[in-house]
């Protein structure tokens, strides 16, 4: 069995502790924008109504106004209305400005969604050791970058979540210099070994 320093396997577990936090933060982050953007959808439907509402009146009173100027034509008190433009450009303003928080907060749930479907894929960790028992004090269920799972009869210990086999055939030659010689690749999908890969 290769030997590790404990002052290196601490390192290794602060090192995912903070990964860990992280990912916790960033989920708060979009859930926090996925909330903010019902909400900002919300006032974008109800501003979208008021404006609807208000266009529509102006169009009702430009029709009003027309059918009065044609059928009293010889009318000498023709009177004009006059419409606040300021309040328009403070719509339109607003209107751009919601806008553009609905493209932000769009970005913020495509990564979420995209998160999601990443953690239904097929994902790759090293194998660094197997156990007849499960109580290995090494494995905890804090750790996100852990894996620890039944494989009959033996439970295996993992290290590492990738997305790419290149990306867990780089860390496992790290492991590898450290002494764990016996680490190798293997896929998983939904929490279950797939099958192990090739090292090279």
């Amino acid at each position: 069995m290769p030997f590790i320093e404990e002052s290196d396997l601490l390192d290794l577990h602060k090192d995912i502790d903070k990964a860990q936090i992280l990912n916790e933060r960033l989920l708060d982050q979009i859930k926090f924008k996925n909330k903010e953007l019902k909400r900002n959808k919300i006032q974008r439907n109800i501003l979208a109504g008021v404006t609807s509402v208000f266009l529509l009146g102006i169009f009702a009173l430009y029709v009003f106004n027309a059918g009065r100027r044609s059928s009293a034509p010889d009318s000498t008190n023709n009177k004009l209305v006059v419409y606040d433009l300021d309040s328009l450009d403070a719509i339109k303003s607003r209107m751009d400005n919601l806008k553009l928080k609905n493209e932000e907060l769009s970005n913020v749930k495509e990564f979420y969604l995209a998160k999601e479907f990443l953690d239904k894929e097929k994902i790759y960790s090293v194998q660094i050791k197997s156990f007849v028992d499960n109580n290995v004090t090494l494995a905890s269920e804090s750790l996100t970058n852990t894996l620890f799972v039944k494989t009959n009869p033996f439970y295996s210990y993992s290290l590492g979540n990738f997305e790419t086999i290149e990306e867990a055939r780089s860390f496992r030659y790290q492991l590898v210099k450290m002494g764990f010689d016996d680490a190798f690749v293997a896929s998983y999908q939904n929490g279950k070994r797939i099958q192990i890969e090739d090292p090279y």
